[in-house]
């Protein structure tokens, strides 16, 4: 594979008055296809080792992202915030994105917290840019707690969906998950055979995979 080149852009995203603005960053393949919001996890901010190789292994397939901050993460707390704040973050980040690169297909992505506040935005919110939603392991409910009604808000949304999901996610059992996605008429489930909810695999870190399944959906629409 010839890598592109791709220009990195670090930016400020203003959410609200109240709120302020959250940190982010651009990056641009030469010969760009997509554009892609990728939201981080619970844990861990834009600049999460996961979010940084993620980000740049899209960029060598030719899809830009624009990776940021939720505000919580932002201000330097370790609460997450409440799904009001989240999405609003996700919602002020896909509008600035569809203004600055509207010739480009949008699609929304998130790892775990991040995939999870964006789909509850875009169940109650069409975007008419955005044309799927790809989630980095879907956290369907807490580890040890096997249920699926986190799940319910998504029969409420239209575009495509791709489900990137590890066999052995403890916050998404298999069985579960299977379920959900085999339940949804937009919906893709594509499994990380031994794969936790870090996409790790014995000590192998699946982001290539990654990479290439989220090219494969992006290409099919």
């Amino acid at each position: 594979m010839t890598k592109p080149k791709i220009k990195e852009k670090t930016i400020s995203v203003p959410v609200s008055e109240s709120i302020g603005a959250v940190s982010a960053v651009i990056l641009e393949p030469a010969s760009c296809t997509a554009m892609m919001t990728l939201a981080h996890g619970a844990g861990a901010g834009m600049n999460h080792t996961f979010m940084v190789r993620l980000a740049q292994a899209l960029a060598e397939r030719s899809i830009g992202t624009i990776r940021f901050n939720f505000p919580y993460m932002e201000q330097g707390k370790k609460r997450p915030d409440m799904p009001p704040t989240a999405h609003k973050a996700i919602e002020e980040v896909i509008e600035y994105t569809s203004k600055h690169y509207p010739a480009l297909p949008l699609f929304v992505s998130g790892k775990s917290f991040g995939g999870r506040m964006s789909s509850q935005l875009l169940a109650k919110k069409t975007f008419s840019p955005v044309k799927g939603i790809i989630f980095y392991g879907f956290p369907l409910h807490p580890a040890g707690a096997p249920a699926i009604d986190r799940a319910d808000h998504l029969r409420d949304i239209t575009i495509p969906m791709l489900f990137l999901q590890g066999t052995r996610d403890a916050l998404a059992e298999w069985s579960l998950i299977t379920k959900v996605s085999a339940s949804l008429s937009t919906a893709k489930l594509v499994s990380f055979e031994g794969a936790d909810h870090s996409f790790k695999a014995k000590k192998t870190e699946l982001i290539p995979e990654l990479a290439d399944a989220t090219q494969s959906f992006i290409q099919s629409l």
